[in-house]
């Protein structure tokens, strides 16, 4: 779990706790053979609410009222001069180049199959098909914001914060991506991340051991995040103040929309990525927490909402599972914790369920051995 988050002050329901920027973050390999289009960056969607839609429908006709809600400016749309990779913003392209893109910039290999970073790239891509994840691109911007920087030190120290812990000994928990059945994908990642990013100055972080800790580092502190041109403007339009005719035609095309969508491209809807933030990695979890995390800014900036009013002193907890996943029973809640973040919840929903039978739900039985490895694909903070 995180290290605690506590209430400095008393907080209401529905006030931001917080608003965090990532120390790194990147988006996932799929996104762009998916068509999916956001900032390298701060993964702002890059395509209007209206492409947005059309792309999720498979219908290029389809034309959205109210296209002014659309807060997406193609006309500030950047891209490096000498890999392509685009940015919804010039000052994105710069703090990328400023950070660790000079380091990870490809040039005009960017379509050579043969240059390590592509080959690290397309070895993780087969590993891990989609909804996928975006750890070893988190890895590459941790390395190579180290080598960019002038005070290398600092970085150490600020990646330093998060738990990097690769086992629970107690209870002889090992983190899933370092398991025997990973081991020798694991041995590959490390000899073409080695091919594509060894520093001396890191050296550590490029040895058997040290590459684990660098994996479960980014395994179990990712924040998962989502960006949506399309759910940007629905909220816009939400705010519209309209003749009740009007709204109420409104709000049944959005609706009619969501369920067209829902069939076409199920719910992988969003540009999506990952991100290790500071004081978000110290929020420890909880099965019925008091508080979310949200992208609201269609970008890479965490906000962090109370669900309930919080007393000064008192944790700050979220939930490391998706809604559904909380609606499970305790032993199959605790099953993904434990595999993916190493712990075994004991928050007042599970410590009542203590004596419950330890069967996983119906909803996991229905699926047991077909959908399991996928299921634990699609965690909140997969990465």
């Amino acid at each position: 779990q995180g290290k605690g988050l506590f209430a400095t002050k008393n907080i209401r329901k529905g006030e931001t706790v917080f608003v965090e920027r990532p120390v790194v973050s990147s988006q996932f390999l799929w996104n762009a053979l998916y068509n999916y289009r956001a900032c390298d960056h701060c993964l702002r969607a890059l395509e209007t609410a209206e492409e947005n839609a059309q792309r999720l429908l498979g219908k290029s006709s389809l034309v959205l009222p109210h296209p002014e809600q659309c807060s997406i400016r193609k006309d500030l749309h950047q891209q490096c001069p000498r890999c392509q990779v685009t940015y919804c913003s010039a000052e994105c392209r710069q703090a990328a180049l400023e950070q660790y893109h000079q380091v990870l910039c490809l040039g005009p290999s960017r379509d050579d199959p043969t240059h390590p970073l592509n080959k690290l790239q397309e070895a993780w891509r087969n590993m891990h098909y989609p909804p996928e994840t975006s750890s070893i691109m988190l890895m590459a911007r941790m390395v190579a914001t180290i080598k960019q920087a002038k005070d290398k030190e600092w970085w150490i120290k600020a990646f330093s914060q998060f738990c990097s812990k690769t086992a629970n000994e107690e209870e002889e928990i090992v983190h899933k991506l370092l398991g025997d059945k990973f081991k020798g994908q694991l041995e590959l990642l490390r000899l073409l991340f080695t091919e594509a990013l060894y520093d001396e100055y890191l050296s550590r972080w490029f040895t058997p051991e040290g590459f684990r800790s660098l994996f479960a580092l980014v395994g179990t502190n990712g924040q998962g995040i989502g960006t949506s041109s399309l759910s940007q403007w629905v909220h816009a339009c939400d705010a519209l103040d309209l003749p009740m005719l009007q709204r109420e035609e409104l709000d049944a095309f959005i609706d009619q929309l969501y369920k067209d969508i829902e069939k076409e491209s199920g719910e992988f809807l969003n540009c999506e990525g990952s991100g290790l933030y500071v004081l978000q990695s110290c929020c420890n979890h909880s099965c019925i927490p008091n508080a979310e995390t949200s992208f609201p800014e269609n970008n890479f900036l965490l906000h962090l909402t109370a669900l309930e009013d919080i007393e000064a002193g008192e944790e700050i907890c979220i939930s490391y599972l998706d809604c559904c996943q909380r609606e499970r029973s305790r032993h199959s809640r605790n099953k993904i914790l434990r595999e993916n973040y190493l712990f075994t919840c004991s928050c007042p929903k599970c410590l009542a369920q203590a004596d419950d039978a330890d069967v996983t739900s119906d909803e996991e039985e229905e699926g047991e051995g077909e959908t399991d490895d996928a299921e634990l694909e699609d965690e909140m903070t997969d990465v």
